[in-house]
């Protein structure tokens, strides 16, 4: 049995107070550290992460689909929101497998209730991601080492770069 979440972004986004801060200066940066926030998340908990964006307003948008950090990112097409999209894929993976889903819209939160899903509020979405990184942070940031390539190299090894380094 797979575990899957399924995230509304631009909802999550505009409810995380760091996140929204930034929508309101760059939403491509914005978009851009939400994903690697749940690439990190899928990494440390196992979850397979699927993300939509609506994008319902974009004129003669197709659509489109790509992985981010492993993160599967959908935008949706023109006329196509993501409650839409996130309510058809509960219903396709939820067949045998858990589905959670991410929103702080209630109406949404309903309809996936009755598709078998669970849902997590924009709140209880960041506190779950920051309960994973506080469990892994001691593996991520281990006291007194370097987090540059060279604090991973033995000494005979970064002798060898230093002087390729210096050939140039």
């Amino acid at each position: 049995m797979a575990e899957y979440l399924l995230v509304d972004g631009y909802n999550i986004l505009h409810s995380w107070p760091g996140l929204k801060e930034m929508t309101d200066k760059d939403l491509e940066h914005a978009r851009v550290r939400f994903l690697d926030i749940m690439g990190d998340y899928q990494a440390v908990s196992g979850v397979k992460v699927v993300v939509v964006f609506d994008a319902h307003h974009v004129k003669k948008g197709t659509g489109s689909r790509e992985t981010v950090h492993g993160v599967k990112v959908i935008y949706t097409a023109e006329g196509e929101t993501a409650d839409m999209v996130i309510e058809k894929l509960a219903g396709q993976v939820g067949e045998g497998n858990r589905v959670t889903v991410a929103t702080s819209d209630w109406a949404q939160q309903r309809i996936v209730f009755g598709k078998g899903a669970v849902r997590l509020s924009a709140r209880e979405l960041e506190e779950e991601v920051k309960a994973h990184r506080k469990l892994h942070e001691p593996y991520l940031e281990m006291p007194g080492t370097r987090r540059e390539l060279g604090g991973y190299l033995d000494d005979k090894a970064r002798e060898f770069f230093e002087r390729l380094r210096r050939q140039k």
